[in-house]
């Protein structure tokens, strides 16, 4: 039967100085964007797992590696990274949110540490090469309890279920007419999604959840509505003056109707201006023409 541990060893990584992570954050949110951190955005990652739970802290403390999987299921998990554990030191509540990918986190649903708790522990992780080309591959089978997270490997038999031809980290797109995003989500998106984006004209639909309204616009000009959705990843509002007063965590993102990819813009805003009257975003919505 092949193991995790008989991987550990086939790669140089002693069992009994490692600790294995099964993650399955709280958030739903978090939850749901963490495949593509592992693909797309590996700081994001990293800086979640440099900062644990008290018992973790402890276990991290005394090992030299850990290895990072996610839950894939029922009793399963896929991994996601090898690190070594290089130091670490304590960090007070102003230094963790001092971290620029904690704020970043905290937009993707991570409520992260909160005011008069106790100083956590930031450890010092670094991506090592071994195992590396398994990301999002392979799979194992969780011993014991599913509560119980993360464990010793040297103490554990973690057998190898599936080594799967392609990353799950990288999943296809889903259909367009399906597809609504966070604004913190347009900032993780997996480099398929954005391809697929990028090629797509059309009319879109921000809808801030707070205020209950919407803003109808069109996309057909550099990278389509990647290029459009990229503006407002960056500033929130993509100069729009009403979009100004939302909360950028606040707001959706879906695709009203996809056009041809090569419709003249004048025909893509005549159908802009057609979904603005239907949904009424001028008289009351986030649209001012």
């Amino acid at each position: 039967m092949l193991t995790l541990n008989t991987l550990f060893a086939d790669a140089g990584i002693n069992a009994n100085e490692t600790v294995v992570a099964r993650h399955t954050p709280k958030e739903v949110g978090l939850r749901r964007v963490m495949p593509w951190m592992v693909a797309e955005r590996p700081d994001l990652f990293k800086i979640f797992q440099a900062l644990q739970a008290e018992k973790f802290e402890a276990a991290l403390t005394k090992a030299r590696y850990m290895a990072a999987f996610l839950a894939n299921g029922p009793k399963s998990a896929i991994f996601a990274g090898l690190y070594q554990i290089n130091g670490y030191r304590r960090v007070t509540h102003d230094e963790y949110w001092a971290i620029a990918e904690n704020r970043e986190l905290r937009e993707l649903g991570m409520d992260g540490m909160e005011a008069g708790s106790r100083d956590p522990l930031l450890f010092d992780l670094a991506e090592k090469d071994a195992l590396a080309d398994w990301i999002g591959k392979l799979c194992i089978t969780w011993p014991g309890l599913e509560r119980s997270w993360w464990r010793w490997a040297d103490r554990n038999t973690m057998p190898v279920s599936a080594i799967l031809p392609e990353s799950a980290f990288s999943r296809a797109m889903i259909e367009w007419d399906a597809l609504v995003l966070s604004w913190a989500e347009l900032q993780v998106l997996p480099a398929s999604w954005r391809a697929k984006l990028a090629e797509w004209r059309g009319v879109y639909l921000i809808f801030d959840v707070a205020r209950a309204q919407g803003y109808v616009g069109s996309a057909y000009g550099e990278d389509n509505i990647l290029g459009r959705w990229r503006n407002y990843a960056a500033t929130g509002h993509g100069g729009n003056v009403r979009l100004r007063q939302s909360n950028p965590a606040d707001l959706r993102f879906s695709i009203l109707q996809r056009t041809s990819p090569d419709m003249i813009p004048e025909d893509v805003i005549r159908l802009e201006g057609l979904w603005k009257l239907r949904l009424h975003t001028r008289s009351h919505g986030l649209n001012v023409n």
